[in-house]
């Protein structure tokens, strides 16, 4: 027999504890599947000095730890394991954790998150957090006075690169191409930094440093000439786009061209009623922790509401 839940929710984080939170305190008795990476992100985050109630920051791990006793706290039922398919075409919603314990819900609601492309190197994930980033919103702050690198070509790196010249001393963007593939206007607008400088024709191919020093220095190598000279700095950020966890839902509900779930505006519903979406693999905008957080109580309140109705 199936477990049944009137809340099913799929993915862990800010946006899918939060929902859990609401809607366990809404007498929902929600379940949540935690998924791969469970706390989203913010697990592999060191410091976090941005979220609103902590004047002295806070790790990543331990907030969200601190989310999940706040959820469980009032009845949320956590399940560890990964949702590894569901259907949304019958009613109730069925979903199955790790190829064998099938689940079904009045409602469900999508938390999966985002996830941060990488260049590919050992050393990116070894120095995650230790002067390497996908995200210069939440860790520009900790460069100030640095010498900073950028990785990409399109409007996320040249947003990253402007973002952080208010910390920097100096951005240079490393760039596989000899030209962008951001809008003219994000390009025109890093171009003309007096802060910002370039380098074509370019990949990283390793990353000088420890967890005790942090970045030194990258190893460059010349897409053409095969040429590899070393860069100094003090900081990666890693610019080349996100893409969403959303392959489970591909044919049962509505994405955008890159993956990213179409919701209704003002409002967390997706195509099929019952069925909400929250957090980062519905956001293309913000992508904090925070913003996560909202939207998670949103999709909570929108399936309480569908469901009384």
């Amino acid at each position: 027999m199936a477990e049944h839940s009137k809340v099913l929710i799929i993915g862990s984080g800010p946006a899918g504890y939060t929902a859990a939170l609401y809607a366990s305190r809404a007498n929902l008795a929600p379940t949540l599947v935690a998924g791969h990476q469970p706390g989203g992100q913010l697990t592999i985050t060191t410091e976090v000095e941005n979220y609103p109630g902590f004047p002295k920051g806070i790790q990543g791990p331990e907030l969200m730890d601190l989310f999940k006793a706040q959820a469980e706290r009032f009845g949320t039922k956590m399940v560890n394991g990964t949702v590894t398919s569901v259907d949304f075409t019958a009613r109730p919603f069925r979903a199955t954790v790790d190829d064998k314990d099938e689940l079904t819900a009045d409602s469900v609601i999508v938390s999966t998150g985002a996830t941060a492309k990488w260049i590919g190197l050992p050393k990116e994930q070894e120095l995650s957090g230790y002067g390497v980033s996908a995200c210069a919103t939440c860790d520009g702050f900790f460069f100030k006075g640095k010498e900073l690198a950028v990785v990409g070509g399109g409007d996320t790196a040249m947003e990253e690169a402007t973002f952080l010249t208010k910390f920097a001393t100096r951005v240079t963007v490393i760039h596989r191409r000899d030209q962008l593939r951001a809008s003219k206007i994000m390009q025109a607008k890093a171009k003309n930094h007096p802060q910002i400088s370039f380098i074509w024709n370019s990949a990283v191919v390793d990353i000088h440093g420890t967890k005790e020093k942090g970045v030194s220095g990258l190893r460059l190598r010349n897409v053409h000439t095969g040429e590899e000279v070393d860069f100094p700095c003090q900081g990666l950020f890693v610019a080349i786009g996100h893409e969403p966890n959303t392959k489970l839902f591909q044919g049962q509900l509505d994405m955008d061209k890159r993956g990213y779930l179409k919701t209704v505006a003002g409002s967390t519903r997706t195509n099929v009623p019952g069925v909400f979406a929250c957090g980062d693999v519905q956001d293309v905008v913000y992508r904090q922790a925070v913003t996560a957080a909202g939207t998670g109580c949103m999709a909570a309140i929108d399936a309480e509401r569908w469901l009384e109705h």
